[in-house]
């Protein structure tokens, strides 16, 4: 796993760095879970993980799956052909719209998720380390307040 890249400290936060802040952090998450997930022995990337996690919450479409992994549906769609050829999830036809898809996980794929679970845990435990639970509310606000804000019609 590569390092992180330093910065020099600032006075303030300029847009272009507080954008490579949130890609860094992004970046980091992500490989800090790939790094987990092949210690453990588990052959997941980071968004089959994400997919697991969001079934594990119940069915969803293939464009809701998408959406949370950040790729495009053709990609979703490659990537559930892999978990289900490994017998994690299954697509469902809608039966009252017989061209949408529900997917869901399988008998083995909570049986996965229960396993992987934790390592995301210890993950977001490593990234917040040094954080009160107090600062990890707040941060979490301001994150989505800065998230809402630049997705908000204004």
């Amino acid at each position: 796993m590569r390092s992180a890249m330093k910065l020099p400290p600032t006075s303030s936060c300029t847009g272009s760095t507080l954008g490579l802040l949130f890609r860094q952090l992004r970046d980091g998450m992500w490989a800090r879970m790939e790094h987990e997930l092949a210690g453990a022995g588990h052959e997941l990337t980071f968004s089959q993980y994400i997919v697991l996690k969001e079934l594990a919450h119940g069915t969803a479409s293939v464009t809701e799956l998408a959406r949370s992994a950040q790729l495009d549906p053709g990609a979703m769609t490659r990537l559930l052909d892999k978990l289900e050829a490994r017998g994690y999830v299954a697509r469902v036809a809608d039966p009252a719209d017989r061209r949408a898809l529900h997917i869901h996980l399988t008998d083995t794929g909570r049986a996965m998720w229960e396993e992987v679970n934790h390592l995301g845990l210890r993950v977001r435990q490593r990234a917040m380390r040094g954080l009160g639970e107090a600062d990890v509310e707040r941060l979490t606000r301001l994150l989505e307040q800065v998230r809402d804000n630049l997705y908000s019609d204004d």
